[in-house]
C-alpha cells in the first residue's frame, strides 16, 4: 500500500490572505488596498489623522470606463469642514499616487474613526523621587495618602 502523501509546506501569512482582503477591497470599490494601507503617506498626516477612506465609487454605466470615480471619506465630526476645505488638495495627492485621475469627487462622511492611535503611556514617576516628595510631605498622618502624594509630586516634577 504505497499511499502518497502530499506535504505541506509553511507560506507566509501574506500569501493566505491576500485573496480575501483584495476580494474585501474589491467589493469596497478600491483597486487596490494601498490607498487604505498608505493613506497617511499619499495625503500627509495631518489631513490622515481626521480621515480615512471608506469607499470608491465608479460610474455604473459600463460605457463610462475610464471616467473617474467618487472617493467617500470617513471623517471626524469637528473636522470634516477642514477636510472639505481641502478636497482639491486630497484629490490632487490621490490621483498623482495612482499616476491617473482616478477621482474627480470627494463625499464625506461624517463618523468615528474606525483606528485609534495608541496613547503613548507615561512612564512611571522614579520611586527615589517619589519618596523624597512624600518624606517632605510631614504634616500628613495618613501613610497612603503621603505616598500617592509623593508619587503625583514626582510625576508633576518629571523633566
Amino acid at each position: 500500500m504505497n499511499k502518497t502523501v502530499k506535504r505541506t509546506y509553511l507560506r507566509k501569512l501574506s500569501e493566505l490572505v491576500d485573496k480575501p482582503l483584495a476580494d474585501a477591497f474589491k467589493r469596497q470599490g478600491f483597486a487596490s488596498r494601498e490607498i487604505v494601507t498608505r493613506w497617511p503617506q499619499i495625503v500627509g498626516t495631518d489631513i490622515s489623522r481626521f480621515s480615512e477612506p471608506l469607499k470608491m465609487q465608479w460610474s455604473k454605466n459600463t460605457q463610462d470606463e475610464g471616467l473617474p470615480g467618487t472617493l467617500i471619506l470617513r471623517v471626524e465630526g469637528p473636522a470634516a469642514i477642514e477636510v472639505q476645505h481641502q478636497t482639491h488638495l486630497i484629490i490632487e495627492r490621490v490621483n498623482r499616487f495612482f499616476g491617473w485621475q482616478a477621482i474627480d469627487t470627494i463625499a464625506l462622511r461624517q463618523a468615528p474613526l474606525a483606528r485609534r492611535e495608541v496613547r503613548k503611556t507615561r512612564p512611571k514617576p522614579d520611586p527615589a523621587a517619589a519618596k523624597r516628595v512624600a518624606d517632605s510631605l510631614t504634616g500628613i498622618t495618613d501613610d497612603p495618602l503621603r505616598q500617592a502624594l509623593g508619587r503625583l509630586g514626582a510625576a508633576v516634577k518629571r523633566p
